[in-house]
């Protein structure tokens, strides 16, 4: 992201058992508790240690990328999430105040079957993959991250889109008490993302509910967050509450707040630089110092030959 402010959130109180124990209820009820391990090292808040919990049924992915993972430490401790405050480590510093036990989702718009639906049924009634997932942010910066989730087209699929349904707009939770960075107007919150109905369909699109086989952090976008690999970070929300079928294209957040910046497609895409930097070349986290070099950026970061058909006839710097 872009807006570079001091944070001056203090962080909350140590979450309380029952937190814990509520989100090793949900685990129960939706994919099964496996056990639970404590994160070596003392470079993660206590309350972070606590919540980690192994997700049970996890099979892996034909989708999955070669490369080697980040490392658990950089992957959650090194995050975009303003709701938690504008520093990278803000999120793993301030996120345990967000409560993801129960959670429901709320479904409406172009579709037949609109309504609340618990997160843990959702989650039961699917197949959990793990799928290796290059991540790419805006920054120039990027990741490798094993995702755990569901098929989103499977999801959506569940909720019996109208033929008008064009859009899949998502909304993430609206909460200043769970989440201080709502506090301060740094966009216009709540924070909302959209696809086009066909990139939500597409069978690498995800709904994560886990990393490196555990539970999702809440840093990451506990409980539920998007993951569309082709796409820049801030496409793929988190911690969602809502998803609305639309047939005209909705208004996403960082599209309005800086419309110059962001586009409503977000395709990673090394020939179109950001106004104030380039794109072509990005640093991967982890495997070095900044003045580590560069790699190339690849179009749609890798997977053009799964989604390159998606754009086909598109002129993909006017609809960056």
């Amino acid at each position: 992201m872009l807006i570079k402010k001091p944070s001056d959130i203090k962080p909350s109180e140590i979450t309380d058992q029952k937190h814990y124990q509520g989100r090793r209820k949900f685990i129960q009820a939706g994919v099964g508790l496996a056990g639970a391990a404590m994160v070596p090292g003392l470079w993660l808040p206590p309350a972070v240690q606590a919540a980690r919990e192994k997700l049970a049924g996890v099979k892996a992915s034909a989708f999955s990328a070669k490369e080697k993972p980040t490392s658990y430490k950089d992957v959650t401790s090194y995050n975009n999430f303003y709701e938690f405050g504008t520093a990278k480590s803000d999120p793993v510093k301030y996120a345990h105040t967000l409560k993801t036990s129960p959670w429901t989702l709320t479904v409406e718009g172009e579709v037949n079957k609109p309504g609340q639906y618990h997160l843990e049924d959702l989650v039961k009634a699917s197949t959990l993959e793990e799928r290796i997932y290059r991540f790419r942010c805006v920054e120039a910066w990027s990741m490798v991250i094993p995702w755990v989730g569901i098929s989103l087209a499977d999801m959506l699929k569940r909720f019996e889109p109208g033929s008008r349904a064009k859009y899949v707009e998502f909304t993430t939770l609206y909460d200043p008490k769970q989440m201080p960075g709502q506090k301060r107007r740094v966009l216009d919150w709540p924070y909302v993302e959209a696809l086009r109905i066909d990139e939500a369909m597409h069978p690498l699109s995800i709904m994560a509910v886990g990393l490196y086989g555990e539970v999702l952090p809440n840093q990451n976008g506990a409980p539920l967050r998007l993951m569309v690999p082709w796409k820049y970070g801030f496409k793929n929300i988190k911690s969602i509450v809502k998803i609305r079928f639309t047939e005209k294209m909705p208004r996403t957040t960082w599209a309005v707040s800086a419309p110059r910046e962001y586009g409503f497609y977000a395709n990673v895409n090394p020939t179109v630089n950001h106004p104030r930097w380039s794109q072509a070349r990005e640093r991967i986290i982890g495997s070095g110092s900044i003045f580590t070099k560069r790699q190339k950026t690849q179009m749609f970061n890798g997977y053009a030959e799964q989604v390159a058909s998606l754009y086909a006839g598109m002129d993909l710097r006017k609809n960056f």
